[in-house]
């Protein structure tokens, strides 16, 4: 898995969501943020304390997460 120094959690913040720098920022508000049309320049604009690898992080944890291995299921005789 790349760096990802920005993601955290913290019992403490959120619940445990994985959230940015500690920060009161959850990385599925930045996932639907980039999911509905925002751009990085928007959501910076948003939230001033957010920063682009912060974005980028994010979509890197996503894609981290998504990360499947596929088990074929056996067949079951009729």
């Amino acid at each position: 898995m790349h760096e990802l120094d920005r993601i955290t959690f913290d019992p403490n913040v959120m619940g445990g969501r994985a959230c940015l720098r500690g920060m009161r920022v959850t990385v599925a508000l930045i996932l639907n943020l980039v999911a509905n049309g925002k751009t990085v320049d928007e959501i910076i604009d948003d939230y001033p304390y957010v920063e682009a690898e912060d974005i980028r992080q994010s979509l890197r944890y996503a894609a981290w997460l998504a990360e499947e291995a596929v088990y074929p299921l056996a067949r079951v005789a009729a």
